[in-house]
């Protein structure tokens, strides 16, 4: 017995007990959000200038798209081999397959360049924000694990807007290409010298599956399902699963519009790139600072009441946006947006680690972040083929508060609390 509390005893779980370490990956965390935050005002608005045509809104969300199909299969690969290999050897990876995404840009002849990059992006993004998240919540007591999403998302998703606000400015100084290469090398040299302070947080797992099995008096090890089970059981079986991976879909469906055609739908009513960043920067880091209350809020009221809330707050956003005509106007709406999106991000994760087996975790929330961010590429998919049908951004817009409000009503129906604070 004196073994096995030993390694429970030098990995306890709570954030201020493993502060440092927490901190470390928050920092980890900025660095994918300053990644994936420079792409989305310069590149759409400049899309013209790499080749797309006026109008072509379908090939210009291509680049989502490839995004997004990475991505999400990626983040369901990095759950499970971070199960296996650990979260630092995963997490160094992604930050390797960031460092072809600025060359690519500055680089490219035409779009399928960019097209190119994202893929790259899409591994980046799937290992390092995947690791990052999971990490914290390793570390995090389960009390916390609500606040510990809010502070992932929240540091990301500030850095989102920070860097679509900065880079806008910088694209105007330096011209978008040269911004974008001495910025995203920057962080990603940053970021890997940062990485060697970091510890591997598997042995945190590994402490909390013994202290489980301590409690419940369990003596055999827990038999953990494979990954191809763990996917079918999450994505079609379990009802709270699906329903969860669901929300998470609908919820990249509204930030793929944001990504790729409100920039276009903004500058086609007559606004620069800088107040472009200004409205796009406004949606993400509202989302970003909420996330340091909303993630809390639910370790306090439950996962399910700012989930629905959320997805109440995003759908109006979103048809707020399609109704006003004017620059303030868009600033409150896209507040709105990126309020909802704080209140819904971080709790949907959460409530799938409540009910997620700690040695299964990784690949469990690997599943959930696969349909999540496939949510891209048919958002993607979706949204550019209504606007090139329609040769119009609006009607993407109506579609996409569509999307969310029966989105959110699933979930409502389907979902019961995962989270009851005064049982623990």
């Amino acid at each position: 017995m004196s073994g096995a509390v030993a390694p429970v005893q030098a990995h306890r779980r709570g954030i201020g007990i493993n502060r440092s370490q927490f901190l470390l990956q928050t920092a980890q965390v900025f660095f994918v959000g300053l990644i994936i935050g420079m792409e989305r005002n310069v590149l759409p608005a400049m899309s013209q200038d790499f080749g797309v045509a006026h109008g072509a809104f379908f090939f210009l969300a291509s680049f989502v798209i490839s995004f997004g199909l990475v991505k999400g299969a990626l983040n369901f690969v990095a759950g499970g081999l971070s199960d296996r290999i650990g979260r630092k050897r995963v997490l160094l990876l992604g930050w390797l397959a960031g460092i072809p995404i600025p060359l690519l840009i500055f680089f490219a002849p035409n779009w399928w360049w960019i097209i190119a990059a994202n893929v790259f992006l899409g591994i980046n993004q799937a290992f390092t924000w995947t690791m990052t998240v999971t990490s914290q919540i390793d570390l995090a007591d389960n009390h916390q694990r609500g606040l510990a999403v809010g502070i992932n998302e929240a540091v990301g998703y500030i850095a989102v807007g920070l860097a679509g606000l900065g880079t806008g400015y910088l694209a105007v100084l330096y011209g978008p290409r040269w911004a974008l290469l001495g910025f995203g090398l920057a962080v990603i040299a940053l970021a890997l010298l940062l990485l060697l302070k970091l510890q591997d947080t598997i042995a945190w797992v590994h402490a909390e599956h013994t202290q489980n099995q301590q409690r419940t008096g369990a003596s055999a090890p827990a038999r953990k399902a494979g990954l191809w089970a763990t996917f079918v059981e999450v994505s079609f079986r379990d009802g709270t699963y699906r329903a969860l991976c669901q929300g998470g879909v609908s919820n990249k469906v509204a930030d793929t519009l944001v990504w790729v055609l409100f920039p276009i739908f903004f500058r086609l009513h007559g606004l620069g790139v800088v107040r472009i960043g200004w409205i796009t920067g406004v949606y993400a880091m509202v989302w970003g600072l909420c996330q340091f209350w909303t993630g809390h809020l639910a370790d306090r009221v439950g996962r399910k009441p700012p989930v629905l809330l959320g997805f109440a707050s995003l759908s109006a956003g979103l048809v707020a946006t399609a109704l006003v005509r004017s620059f303030s106007a868009w600033l409150l709406t896209a507040a709105l947006m990126g309020l909802g999106m704080a209140l819904l991000y971080p709790n949907l994760i959460a409530a799938m680690s409540d009910v997620a087996p700690p040695l299964e975790r990784g690949q469990i929330l690997g599943t959930y972040r696969y349909w999540r961010d496939t949510g891209y590429a048919i958002g993607g998919l979706l949204l550019g083929l209504v606007a090139q049908g329609y040769n119009a951004v609006l009607p993407a817009i109506w579609l996409t508060a569509a999307i969310v409000a029966l989105s959110g009503l699933w979930i409502a129906l389907s979902v019961q609390e995962t989270y009851h604070p005064r049982s623990t």
